[in-house]
């Protein structure tokens, strides 16, 4: 019998290092785009991808997250007793998202590691996996909800690929077509990935970002997965070892993806979401139009 994709894994274990000082006492996953913790946006795409679990993978630094995800009642009351019932909904509404779960990666040893710690809430399961440094918008359909409608198609893992810049590549995972296997549109068949190539050597200019859809076999391989780049367990080792035994596939998905664990990449998304909400459109773009004047005649 066909299993439904019904449990996701969030990876939210780093140390948010790029973003110090801000990450020494707040969780990364917790910095908002705009008014909204980036870890919300993780979520809410799980959930409208017709995610009904989620476990988050933290550290012992991260209770701003478990208590952003949970009630807050005299919060909720001041409110009320204010007035203010449509922040009372909004942040209840955040509370009933889903079931959300949690559990700690002792020690820093990789996102192989961290996912494999998510093995008994997973089970016999297919599963998602969301990285939470890859912001996707595609308000038709989310990027998680493509790549599990291509899991029912093949009932094969599949990895989430977009195109880069071929100067690049040596910045993801590159993933190497099966040249036996004709592309169905943007789902294609894998021969391999190669994490990081030298720009002159990339299979293709496809990088994995951020989204799987996996069998639950690849618990078996990460069990006994070796240290790879960093010393580090990488789920990308373990995925490489998993077609030996299987179809795994990539899916290009569609969405405009934004790079948040980059400085850059969180400052486009920030400028990005503020111009697509109704109350601050106009004050935003007033405002990038005075700068580039002031930048052109400067």
């Amino acid at each position: 019998m066909k299993k439904r994709v019904r449990k996701a894994i969030i990876p939210a274990a780093g140390l948010g290092t790029r973003f110090l000082p801000a990450t020494k006492a707040l969780a990364k996953e917790m910095l908002p785009i705009v008014d909204i913790p980036t870890i919300q946006y993780i979520v809410e795409e799980a959930v409208k991808s017709g995610i009904e679990e989620i476990l988050i993978i933290t550290n012992s630094n991260k209770h701003a997250m478990e208590n952003h995800f949970d009630r807050n009642y005299e919060l909720e009351e001041r409110l009320k007793q204010s007035g203010k019932n449509n922040e009372v909904k909004m942040i209840t509404d955040i509370a009933d998202m889903a079931n959300i779960y949690y559990i700690r990666q002792k020690e820093p040893k990789g996102l192989g590691h961290a996912v494999l710690c998510a093995k008994s809430f997973i089970g016999d399961e297919p599963f998602a996996v969301l990285l939470g440094d890859d912001v996707v918008v595609n308000h038709a359909k989310p990027a998680l909800k493509q790549l599990i409608d291509a899991y029912e198609q093949t009932e094969a893992s599949v990895v989430g690929v977009q195109k880069v810049d071929r100067k690049l590549v040596n910045k993801y995972g590159i993933v190497e077509p099966s040249l036996s296997h004709i592309a169905k549109g943007r789902l294609v068949k894998l021969a391999g990935i190669v994490e990081k190539p030298d720009v002159d050597k990339a299979p293709s200019d496809m990088a994995v970002l951020g989204r799987y859809v996996l069998n639950p076999e690849i618990f078996d391989l990460l069990e006994t997965q070796q240290a790879g780049a960093g010393n580090e367990i990488q789920l990308t080792d373990a995925i490489m070892r998993l077609m030996d035994r299987q179809a795994v596939y990539a899916y290009d998905f569609e969405g405009v993806r934004y790079d948040v664990g980059d400085k850059f990449g969180f400052i486009k998304a920030t400028i990005d979401f503020a111009l697509d909400r109704d109350n601050l459109r106009d004050q935003v773009k007033e405002y990038i139009i005075e700068k580039a004047k002031e930048l052109y005649e400067d």
